[in-house]
């Protein structure tokens, strides 16, 4: 480790019990930490609240309580723009510079006209040559790792007393880590400055301080020497989760080995005659005349088997979703600026077109790039900064390979747009790529907040674009290419829709005060032949809850699960699941592969069953695929036609489901009818057939993990009768926390 200078008297930065909410969620759970001088790196997994603090300490996020001094003083309740005149820098995470200004123009205007200051616009071209020679090149048109320098330098201009940095080293190449590295080692040294460092690069972290905290959940979980950290590769993976030592495993006892010992399977090795010198093709006996059983599976850290078992069940469990814990509520989500979101570089007219629109109402406006073509565009927000948000980082989305590009950058997007506040609606005009990159961030939007999309193909299946979000598809008649009279009317037409639906849109207070009062919202889904079960069950619950109901054909499961991501329902009623017969069975209302998704990303509170699982929808009796000729139809009208599910198909839809099930986290009860699933599948009805039925049911019994948390129940009846009714009434209130009684 460097030497560092002497420690000042009094603590540049001194953070006292910090506590940060966003909404319920509570993300910095009183925090502590002083940094007297020199470099002070803080370390974590994701989601541990780093950048959290980072924008605390400079204003863009107000504490709750707690204290934030800056050489003494007090700084918790001061704005940014006061925060940044006291002295501190700030370099954010994800660089966040303007692709429009060069180099030389973001430096110029970072160091403003002071003539006294150490850092000058010389003095970072002499750090930084690299920055000298692109000084004539925009910010879009830097590398990641040029941006990085900028952004540092952009912050150094201010001369600041303490530099707060948020990741500096992500997603640079090695050569520019370590002169980042070699930078922040000088300016500890120089002591000009303090420097609080968040980096996940351990080797980074330990090498620029003395001293390195450890995040974990909110909290600081200790402070440690740098140099100890480094040499400990275990306590790296314990508390940085760098493999799988979250969590201390405990010792398993003599007692616990014999019982698995005697619970172990006999699984017997035959050896082949040649292996063992006897005669080739027979097998060969123990010494005792028996065929010698394998006791012990293989194993070379010598774990027990109940351990090993138990292994398997958390390796197959999903990763913990932080998104759940830090959740960012409804009502910080709503706002009033419009995002106008396409491809710039070739429909770059006629968004312009629908911002001046906007802009004209006095609607605030961000332009966003998903451009993958790499072309620089006059944008608030550059594609750049967009495709960074993808796991595989830019190159991923500018492959150069158009398909795959649009696919990356819509996941980018989506990802993108779900941490974006202040959100009033999201606009977007394109053909069928266009389209597609598009939609998949208004998906990814609560529903609620509004979105509009003017397509070439709105006037076709637009299924797939929408899913179950609230988009609103306007045909565009002509191409988006072009301003002409068709399209100048049509895009005018949904500015002003857009304008429209964001003025009366709630503020972000008033939603969250409508959400206090009302009642809390279950989402139920329902078919035909399920519809006197779900009637039932509303008429007992509706005094107390808001009950959505969805009609299960396919794009009425995606919309309650979008409702539920939404965290918009607190409950799921699930009865019926037959989208699932007609996903893996190839029917006209599909689920798709991430059925059931939203209860296992939230943990609601999940009743489920087997409503209409007994039948395959498809459309006309004459368009029901030949390879289903001789199965049991019923033609429910000339539009519609079931087909009754097989012993195997059921089945699968019980493992398939299953799996699902043991995939959630939070309460689940799931109810299994005896008597049927459907009122088709009744006592002397067409599709009535126990055998199908028990075939799902024992694979769900068989398939599902059942803990106190997570249970399977069956119950005599048919899906439609009382006793179901009241069965599942019963398992909805035995999860779901108790409603407070009115005055």
């Amino acid at each position: 480790m460097a030497e560092r200078a002497q420690p000042a008297a009094k603590a540049v930065l001194r953070i006292d019990d910090l506590q940060v909410y966003y909404g319920e969620s509570h993300a910095l759970q009183g925090v502590s930490l002083t940094l007297k001088s020199g470099v002070l790196s803080v370390v974590g997994r994701n989601g541990m609240g780093k950048t959290t603090l980072c924008n605390t300490i400079t204003g863009l996020k107000r504490a709750r309580s707690g204290s934030i001094r800056l050489n003494g003083r007090e700084i918790s309740s001061l704005e940014p723009h006061e925060i940044h005149r006291l002295g501190i820098g700030y370099v954010p995470q994800g660089r966040r510079v303007w692709p429009s200004l060069t180099v030389d123009e973001h430096l110029r205007l970072a160091a403003g006209g002071r003539r006294d200051a150490s850092w000058t616009v010389e003095r970072v071209y002499q750090t930084f040559p690299r920055l000298a020679e692109r000084r004539g090149n925009g910010g879009s048109q830097l590398s990641g790792g040029e941006q990085q320098m900028l952004a540092i330098s952009r912050a150094l201009l201010s001369d600041p007393k303490l530099l707060v940095m948020d990741e500096p080293t992500e997603g640079l190449a090695p050569v520019i880590v370590d002169q980042v590295e070699r930078m922040l080692v000088t300016l500890g040294v120089e002591g000009e400055m303090a420097i609080l460092v968040i980096e996940q690069n351990i080797g980074v972290a330990t090498a620029i301080s003395d001293q390195v905290a450890i995040m974990v959940n909110g909290r600081v979980n200790r402070i440690m020497d740098a140099k100890a950290l480094a040499a400990d590769r275990d306590l790296q993976q314990r508390l940085l989760g760098v493999g799988r030592h979250g969590e201390e495993v405990e010792a398993v006892s003599a007692a616990e080995v014999s019982e698995a010992r005697e619970q172990l399977a006999e699984v017997y090795r035959i050896a082949r005659g040649e292996e063992a010198g006897g005669v080739p093709g027979e097998p060969v006996a123990s010494a005792t005349g028996m065929y010698r059983p394998v006791t012990e599976l293989p194993n070379r850290w010598n774990v027990p088997v109940t351990a090993m078992r138990q292994a398997a069940v958390e390796k197959a469990r999903p990763a913990e979703d932080l998104s759940a814990v830090f959740h960012m509520p409804f009502a910080e989500r709503i706002g009033r600026t419009v995002l106008v979101v396409g491809t710039f570089d070739t429909k770059g007219r006629e968004l312009r077109f629908l911002a001046d629109k906007l802009k004209a109402l006095r609607i605030p406006v961000r332009t966003v790039d998903l451009s993958t073509s790499g072309k620089p565009a006059a944008v608030d927000v550059p594609a750049s900064q967009v495709a960074a948000m993808h796991p595989g980082g830019t190159s991923a989305v500018f492959s150069g390979d158009r398909g795959a590009s649009v696919t990356a950058m819509a996941d980018a997007f989506a990802r993108w747009v779900a941490r974006e506040r202040g959100i009033g609606g999201v606009v977007s005009a394109g053909g069928s790529g266009g389209t597609t990159l598009a939609t998949a961030g208004m998906r990814a939007l609560p529903v609620g907040i509004p979105k509009l999309m003017v397509s070439t193909v709105a006037a076709g299946d637009v299924g797939q674009y929408v899913g179950g979000a609230d988009i609103l598809m306007l045909h565009s008649v002509a191409d988006v290419q072009g301003l002409n009279a068709i399209t100048e009317a049509v895009l005018g037409n949904a500015a002003h829709a857009m304008a429209g639906m964001v003025a009366q849109l709630p503020s972000g207070d008033a939603w969250e005060q409508k959400r206090r009062t009302a009642r809390p919202a279950i989402g139920i889904t329902m078919f035909g032949v399920t519809t006197p079960a779900v009637q039932a069950v509303t008429r007992r619950l509706e005094a107390s809850y808001d009950c959505l109901v969805f009609h299960a054909t396919g794009t009425g499961g995606r919309a309650m699960e979008s409702l539920g991501d939404s965290r918009l329902l607190t409950a799921f009623l699930d009865l019926t699941t037959t989208e699932v017969a007609d996903m893996l069975v190839g029917g006209v209302f599909p689920a798709t592969a991430d059925r059931f998704g939203a209860a296992i990303r939230t943990g609601i509170p999940y009743v489920g069953s087997v409503g209409a699982l007994d039948m395959v929808n498809f459309g006309p009796r004459e368009s029901v695929p030949e390879k289903f000729r001789g199965r049991n139809f019923v033609v429910h009208n000339p539009n519609v036609t079931l087909m009754r599910t097989t012993r195997d198909e059921n089945r699968a839809f019980g493992e398939w489901i299953g799996e699902r099930l043991n995939a959630m986290n939070g309460p689940v009860r799931f109810l299994l009818p005896e008597g049927g699933v459907s009122l088709l599948d009744a006592p002397g009805k067409p599709f009535h057939d126990p055998e199908a039925d028990n075939a799902l049911f024992e694979a769900l019994e068989r398939t599902v993990r059942q803990t106190p948390q997570r249970r399977i129940e069956r119950v005599r009846g048919n899906i439609n009768d009382e006793s179901f009714v009241e069965a599942a009434v019963a398992a909805f209130q035995s999860i779901t926390p108790k409603l407070p009684r009115s005055a």
